[in-house]
């Protein structure tokens, strides 16, 4: 039994910045167990690549983090590149992976499932259910709202949203995602919509604006942590999901979860990869501020 399981493809990342290019291993499966792995909690991820890129799985089964690895054949490739604005990119997909099915978590129980999609079509609604029935779930709904045409990235509705999200206890979205699910810009507004479709936890990131969060017609205002220097913000909001989950899951008041999980994803801004650091650096950087 663990505390939390990931779901998600690893991919392969060309991550373009203004100050540099560089390839490496990305998606919400490999930034968010890089992001929990020195957290006290029981934690397993189950991705799915090529067999040329289980070096990749190695990389995190060698830094003692579980992986359950189900056969691809392909495996993702996302092109990312950032203007001088961090909270913005544009987005290329060179090859797609096969869906993650109901059967390749038959073996796994969790007290949270947390999915990754990256693309609509990675996670099936009945997917979704299946899960809801052995535990909560989690859910980025940023693959949701992409899909794939000619390599590029389109912004799509998620088209079985109200289907889909009776099942889905904690939902984070960005403000963009939040708009394209509701039809509603006003933040607050649009979260309550989520929340009348049957989302428990409705979690809102606003990059370097902070977050908000909203549960029990509630609204909890999150602030952002400032890095000491702009680095990359690739996996940024798998790092902030990591923290929030780590702290819901130790029992933690959605106040508390949210400013832990701010602050990693401070952290993780401050360099290029993924977040390694530890629960006292987390809170180091809450004490700073």
């Amino acid at each position: 039994m663990y505390d939390i399981c990931c779901i998600g493809h690893i991919t392969l990342d060309k991550v373009v910045t203004p100050k540099a290019e560089k390839h490496m291993a990305g998606g919400t499966a490999f930034y968010f167990s890089n992001a929990i792995r020195n957290m006290d909690v029981k934690y397993k991820l189950v991705t799915a690549v090529a067999g040329n890129e289980l070096p990749n799985v190695a990389t995190l089964t060698d830094k003692g983090i579980d992986v359950k690895v189900m056969p691809s054949a392909h495996s993702v490739y996302f092109e990312n590149i950032y203007g001088d604005n961090q909270d913005n990119r544009t987005q290329r997909v060179l090859q797609k992976a096969d869906a993650f099915t109901t059967g390749d978590l038959e073996d796994v129980e969790a007290t949270i499932f947390h999915l990754g999609a990256l693309l609509a079509d990675d996670m099936s609604t009945e997917f979704i259910k299946s899960l809801f029935e052995r535990g909560n779930v989690s859910v980025d709904a940023q693959g949701y709202l992409r899909e794939v045409v000619n390599q590029q990235v389109n912004a799509i509705d998620w088209a079985d949203k109200r289907e889909a999200l009776q099942y889905i206890d904690i939902l984070k979205v960005n403000e963009h995602e939040l708009e394209v699910l509701t039809g509603i810009p006003d933040i607050k507004q649009g979260a309550k919509v989520l929340a009348e479709w049957g989302v428990k936890e409705v979690v809102v990131t606003l990059g370097s604006m902070g977050s908000v969060i909203l549960s029990d017609d509630i609204f909890y205002t999150i602030p952002a942590y400032k890095p000491t220097e702009i680095v990359d913000a690739t996996g940024c909001g798998d790092t902030y999901m990591a923290g929030y989950l780590y702290k819901r899951v130790k029992g933690v008041d959605i106040q508390q979860a949210g400013e832990f999980a701010a602050a990693m994803a401070g952290l993780k801004i401050e360099t290029s990869g993924p977040f390694e650091g530890t629960e006292e650096e987390v809170l180091a950087m809450m004490k700073r501020g």
